[in-house]
């Protein structure tokens, strides 16, 4: 019984998973060989903006937007993972973290 429970539950997880996939554009930018990407919200507006090594790492600027539009995160990545200065706007507030291999000071 446990197992058959375990089992739908990890259906249902799937499903809902997949139907929440966000609308986005793909290209491969051939003169850095990675891959931009723009993902937006259900109103329409840009949600995210950045780009994957060709094995699916993130990789340099990545930007974040409110469905306002408003920019709520600037980020950077090398190779999926996160580095340099990191802003995050709060109630119109920006506060800084610098991130050295991967790791934000406490």
């Amino acid at each position: 019984m446990k197992k058959s429970i375990l089992l739908l539950f990890t259906f249902l997880i799937t499903v809902v998973s997949f139907a929440q996939e966000q609308k986005r554009e793909l290209k491969l930018n051939k003169d850095t060989n990675l891959i931009d990407v723009v993902y937006y919200h259900d109103n329409g507006v840009v949600s995210q903006t950045g780009s994957y090594t060709t094995d699916g790492k993130l990789q340099g600027a990545w930007l974040s937007f409110d469905t306002e539009g408003k920019k709520t995160v600037s980020a950077n990545y090398d190779n999926g993972k996160k580095v340099g200065k990191w802003t995050h706007w709060v109630d119109g507030t920006a506060k800084e973290v610098n991130y050295n291999k991967n790791v934000a000071p406490l």
